[in-house]
Formats: structure tokens, sequence, C-alpha cells
């Protein structure tokens, strides 16, 4: 079993920053990909940004140049530097993980999510 904790949403004003952390701890034997999406009201869960075990990354184009995604290996955590937040970027955001867990077999997980909210 492998949990993800996720960490750092909140209310911000436009234009303000914020940045999102994402902890994997538990059965890992290696993580194939880790990233973020997000869910607003009545809209379906999208990808924001994904990195690679390889260090590749893919984001969501409304993204591009604002959100950063990172990660630290030794702590199996990955980051979202979210920069220039629009009110558009209020949702919930959901870490995600695919994993090989010690039995050698790759698993999806998600974390509980965390909102942000862009308001003035």
């Amino acid at each position: 079993q492998v949990q993800l904790v996720e960490s750092g949403g909140g209310l911000v004003q436009p234009g303000g920053s914020l940045r999102l952390s994402c902890a994997a701890s538990g059965s890992i034997f290696s993580i194939v990909a880790m990233g973020w999406y997000r869910q607003a009201p009545g809209k379906q869960r999208e990808l924001v940004a994904v990195m690679l075990s390889g260090g590749s990354t893919n984001s969501a184009d409304s993204v591009k140049g604002r959100f950063t995604i990172s990660r630290d290996n030794a702590k199996n955590t990955v980051y979202l530097q979210i920069n220039s937040l629009k009110p558009e970027d209020t949702a919930v955001y959901y870490c995600n993980a695919r994993v090989i867990t010690h039995s050698r077999r790759e698993y999806n997980y998600w974390g509980q999510g965390t909102q942000v909210t862009v308001s003035s």
C-alpha cells in the first residue's frame, strides 16, 4: 500500500503564488510517474503537470509558463510551484503517482486533494 500526502493549498489573490507538495510513502520499489491533476466545480479532472521517472515532464497548455513541477527523489516528493494564479485556476488539486511496489506490480494512487482558491 502507498499513501500520498498533499499540502500547500489555500486562498490566494489573483497574481499570487503557491507551492504544493506531495509526499509518497509505503511499499515503494520505484515511482514510474508522479504529478498533479485538478478538478474544478462541475468540470472533469484534468492533467496539470506530470514528471516521469527519467525527469521528463508534461503539462497542460493552460499552465505552461506559470506552473513548474519538480521532485525530490530521495524524499519521494513532488512539488508544484504555481505562479501568476488566475481565478480559473481555482480547483481541488490531486496528487497522482504510478508506483511499482515491492511486489513488483504497478499501481495508480491518488492523494486526498488540496483546495486552491484564487479570489480577491
